[in-house]
């Protein structure tokens, strides 16, 4: 009775060590204590125990996981800084409400591209810059419950809102509130620009300048924004205008997208051109047949406008059709990528594939050999492994040699019993018998050869690597 009672009591401990444990034990330690923080979402709500800043979690893995924060009654949460939310990158839906939230930096949403959902009422913001927006997909931005001023600052949000900011009110110098939507201010106008020409078409190797003209109060900044040029470029800026000049022009540079952009506090416009440049065709890559679904020759082509793709073998026009045509899979990079399709080919189509390709501009060409299929009549082709060949022989010669014996001993069986020249006893004391045994000997003969035989043909259709099942013994 004291051993049983010793071990429940140890047991016992044991059990309630692991209950204190469970029960100072929460998901996220880090978690400040005036908020509760799950697996995918944190709430701070807590009023008489206010944090100062958005809660940090123990690792980055959880903070990644999180896509929900929601944040009320906090009295000592002032601002949204640059590397605050930095960690939340899944974040979709934030919730800042009835804090003394004042200021919320440019770059606070910039690891946050998910975000779609931003409650931000009834806080202290009096501006609020589109900088900090532009590159988010936000359906939703709630602001009602702020001090906005009625300045040029805060225009952008009556153009981003549309008709939802008559809702909206802001605050004028001598403290009255107006609808956002019905202000309007004299030296606040949001930037227009103005790029030429429109449209560019040249061709390689020439130069061409690009020319762009803002207006717009505040004064705009005007900047280029371009793919990554091949050719050579300079720029020049003259007041609200500025100009790009692209020298020798490289073929590289075709399809590429320069923008010109202009932006002030009340937002930003731009205009856009794509290059249109004109060369001969570069069959930049020519590869071996390859054998898929069906036989390919792969191949690259770059060229402005599109090549022309034709095709020779062996020097002679390929005319395509079903069996055999040219096919276009991408066009990435300034390049058409493709191949040359041949369903089924044989030693017909074997030779030398010449791709011609051609526009206005010039032409260019490539060959490959391709061997898809041996000739039937080359007697240096071989049909199959020697090995087989030798196999089969065999078989067939001891298939053959057995055959003919048993007719063999099938004749004498059929004419030994009546021959006239059967042995007959020599006298009549001897003691050889009057006849011979003629069919008791045969069908020992035939025994004794089928099982040599048939030992020889196991032996050499193993040899071969053919497996055969040993017929069983059978008797005559």
């Amino acid at each position: 009775m004291s051993l049983l009672s010793r071990g429940f009591g140890m047991s016992g401990w044991g059990l309630i060590w692991v209950l204190m444990l469970l029960a100072l034990w929460r998901p996220g330690t880090a978690c400040p204590e005036p908020c509760t923080c799950t697996g995918v979402r944190i709430s701070c709500v807590d009023a008489e125990r206010s944090i100062v800043a958005f809660p940090m979690l123990q690792s980055e893995a959880e903070m990644e996981n999180i896509t929900d924060i929601y944040i009320a009654n906090q009295s000592s949460f002032t601002s949204i800084n640059e590397k605050d939310l930095n960690l939340y990158r899944n974040l979709r839906n934030l919730t800042v409400t009835n804090t003394r939230l004042t200021y919320i930096s440019r770059q606070a949403f910039q690891s946050n591209l998910k975000l779609q959902y931003l409650n931000l009422k009834e806080n202290n913001l009096s501006y609020l810059s589109w900088r900090t927006f532009h590159h988010l997909n936000i359906s939703y931005l709630l602001l009602e419950g702020n001090p906005l001023q009625c300045s040029c600052e805060n225009v952008w949000l009556k153009q981003w809102r549309g008709e939802e900011a008559e809702e909206l009110l802001c605050v004028e110098e001598g403290g009255k509130r107006r609808a956002l939507s019905m202000l309007k201010l004299p030296n606040c106008v949001l930037p227009t620009v103005t790029l030429t020409p429109t449209k560019v078409t040249m061709k390689k190797g020439l130069n061409v300048t690009l020319m762009c003209n803002t207006s717009g109060t505040p004064t705009p900044s005007l900047n280029w924004n371009t793919c990554k040029l091949n050719s050579a470029y300079e720029q020049e800026r003259s007041g609200q205008m500025s100009e790009l000049k692209l020298l020798n022009v490289s073929s590289l540079d075709n399809g590429c997208k320069i923008t010109c952009r202009s932006d002030n506090m009340v937002g930003e416009s731009e205009a856009s051109v794509h290059l249109d440049i004109l060369f001969a065709p570069v069959i930049s890559k020519l590869m071996d047949a390859i054998s898929d679904h069906h036989w390919c020759i792969p191949f690259s082509v770059a060229g402005n406008p599109e090549p022309k793709l034709s095709w020779l073998l062996d020097d002679k026009p390929v005319e395509e059709g079903s069996f055999i045509h040219t096919m276009i899979h991408d066009y990435s990079e300034g390049e058409y990528h493709g191949c040359l399709q041949l369903d089924s080919p044989t030693h017909i189509n074997n030779g030398k594939y010449t791709l011609l390709a051609s526009n206005a501009h010039g032409e260019d060409s490539k060959a490959v050999s391709a061997h898809f299929m041996h000739e039937p009549w080359n007697d240096d082709t071989p049909l199959g492994p020697p090995e087989d060949k030798v196999a089969v022989y065999v078989v067939v010669g001891i298939a053959a040699i057995t055959f003919t014996g048993f007719i063999l001993m099938l004749v004498i069986l059929k004419f030994g019993r009546n021959s006239k020249f059967g042995i007959k006893g020599l006298g009549i004391d001897s003691d050889v018998p009057d006849r011979f045994d003629f069919d008791s000997l045969a069908l020992k003969s035939i025994r004794f050869r089928f099982s040599i035989r048939f030992s020889i043909l196991d032996s050499i259709l193993c040899e071969g690597g053919i497996n055969v099942d040993k017929a069983p013994e059978t008797t005559i």
